[in-house]
């Protein structure tokens, strides 16, 4: 892709960016996948494939993965395949791809600050942590991941459920950690008729967005939603590491995830202070991504 926005930022600025993903799993990764790779802050170092709840479901995040770099015509970022065992299983599996490369980007000599942006499950960054936790202190993790702490619990939390132990492990390592939680992702609403006007025209990328959106849309795995609306939930990740102040945020003691059907907070890790985002700024986040997208790809 030839970025065709006609401003850029100071190289001090710039931040490296590693995108954890199960991008197969919903019709909202994509979304934010493709808007990181049009920040001119953002230098995407790499997008690492997460699992989910279904057979092969690595190797469907990759697929995913690669779909969308090509629809974008990007030939210069790499896809790595993440691991296919959860945390618990840490010894019975190799280190993946997606692992090993977090711990060299982690390690690697450079003045730009390194986020890695956890939009699913958290498996890969655990792995590697756990493999070489001196990586913990070189980078700050945002993550899209649980429940708020003071309203009733309102279901399961898929990203934290896919695998408590890595959550837990993670909060533990003591790595910067940045937590969106559900009600504050949950905000980030668009109507498929919003994204058919300001997605579906721009370009072989906005033609899979859009696509894959409604296809899902009318799955069983979709029951869940409205019909016409949808939450791009995982896109505050790439909003908050343009500018970590698009959204009101608190810092807070951490607690571990309870192995339960409602992914609860348990114990506190004490002295373990985390950032809590208790907003997002929807429009910022929404329309810059429309912004970049028009001016890239129309015809």
């Amino acid at each position: 892709m030839t970025n065709k926005l006609s401003f850029d930022i100071p190289d001090y600025k710039k931040i490296r960016v590693i995108i954890d993903t199960d991008a197969a799993c919903e019709a909202d990764d994509p979304f934010a996948i493709s808007h990181a790779l049009m920040c001119r802050k953002l230098i995407v170092k790499g997008i690492t494939a997460e699992h989910f709840v279904e057979e092969g479901s690595v190797q469907k995040s990759l697929a995913e993965v690669n779909t969308i770099l090509d629809a974008m015509d990007i030939t210069d970022v790499k896809s790595y395949i993440g691991q296919t065992k959860p945390f618990s299983e840490y010894e019975k599996e190799e280190l993946s791809p997606a692992a090993k490369f977090i711990i060299e980007e982690a390690n690697r000599k450079d003045d730009h600050p390194l986020f890695v942006l956890c939009i699913g499950a958290t498996t890969n960054l655990a792995y590697a942590l756990k493999a070489e936790p001196s990586i913990a202190e070189k980078m700050t993790v945002i993550s899209i991941i649980g429940h708020n702490y003071s309203d009733p619990l309102p279901w399961r939390e898929f990203n934290a459920h896919n695998d408590i132990d890595a959550i837990n492990y993670i909060l533990e390592s003591g790595v910067e950690f940045w937590q969106v939680p559900s009600d504050v992702y949950g905000s980030m609403l668009v109507s498929l008729a919003e994204l058919e006007s300001k997605v579906l025209p721009y370009g072989k990328i906005g033609h899979h967005l859009f696509t894959q959106m409604v296809e899902y849309n009318m799955t069983e795995r979709a029951a869940w939603t409205q019909g016409e609306s949808w939450a791009l939930g995982d896109s505050p990740a790439v909003g908050i590491a343009m500018y970590p102040r698009c959204g009101k945020y608190v810092e807070r003691e951490a607690k571990l995830f309870n192995h339960d059907e409602l992914t609860s907070y348990g114990e506190k890790i004490p002295g373990r202070k985390i950032r809590v985002y208790e907003s997002v700024d929807s429009h910022f986040i929404l329309e810059d991504f429309f912004a970049k997208l028009k001016l890239n790809f129309s015809k």
